[in-house]
């Protein structure tokens, strides 16, 4: 099976093994990873972990295991510019610095086989974890505990003054949210590095995991703009067409799909 096809089966299984799934990921990109190797390295991780937990219930782990994880030297990644190694989980695990999404991963897969109560919280901007069943959530790069006007403060960040905190801010990621979100991290990140062959893996994993969105066939309709090649950039302009309920969007749609009707074919 290809690495993608694994990672698929990775999501599909019962519960689903999400950390194995981008693992996967990874090696879509470098063909030699193998991630049984790096299962292995987090099953040692997981035994510093523990060692280290207070004797509490497990309810009460989270914070501590987040807390336990930065003093191993689990860090966000501060680079600028950030590079795909903040979000391949491999590197991660190996340099000890990743992207919010990715140090959760990590923590997740720690909570799953530790029996400790924690899930993603799908938070624009920056993802975070909390407690199922309670008003707790933590930043997954330092295990601070996060209050409702800490979270106003990270929508302020990213978005400025106009969007306000709402519940559905706070919910819980779907496994598929989360694989289709580090997909959407990658490309972009492979965008920046100018490695478009790459962040076209990306962009086809996370249209392929859904529910696909405008955005996300304009991303990847940008990529065929680059690497010049129409039909699949026209493709991709079409299905945002279908998909957008902007007004100013589907004008500009419109016009850029008869630009590209208008030119003459390839030879």
């Amino acid at each position: 099976m290809t690495p993608r096809q694994h990672c698929f089966d990775c999501l599909a299984a019962r519960p689903a093994r999400l950390f194995e799934a981008a693992l996967w990921i990874a090696a879509e990109h470098e063909a030699e990873l193998q991630p049984r190797h790096w299962l292995n390295r987090l099953n040692d991780l997981r035994q510093q972990v523990l060692a280290l937990l207070p004797a509490r219930p497990a309810r009460e782990l989270a914070q501590p295991l987040l807390r336990q994880l930065c003093e191993l030297g689990f860090q966000e990644d501060l680079d600028d510019p950030l590079l795909p190694r903040s979000v391949l989980l491999h590197q991660v695990l190996q340099r000890q610095r990743g992207q919010p999404l990715a140090l959760a991963l990590l923590a997740l897969e720690l909570a799953r086989q530790l029996d400790i109560p924690l899930q993603g919280i799908n938070f624009p901007g920056r993802f975070l974890l909390g407690v199922p069943g309670s008003s707790q959530f933590f930043d997954p790069c330092t295990g601070r505990r996060l209050y409702p006007q800490d979270c106003r403060e990270l929508l302020y960040q990213h978005f400025g003054a106009e969007m306000a905190l709402t519940l559905e801010h706070l919910s819980p990621a779907s496994d598929r949210q989360v694989l289709q979100r580090l997909s959407r991290n990658l490309r972009l990140l492979h965008v920046n590095s100018e490695n478009y062959l790459a962040a076209l893996k990306d962009a086809e994993r996370a249209l392929e995991i859904g529910p696909p969105s405008a955005l996300d066939h304009l991303a990847r309709a940008e990529l065929y703009r680059r690497l010049e090649c129409p039909q699949g950039e026209r493709h991709d302009l079409e299905c945002a067409l279908l998909l957008t309920e902007d007004p100013a969007l589907h004008t500009h749609l419109g016009l850029r799909l008869l630009e590209l009707r208008a030119r003459p074919p390839l030879h």
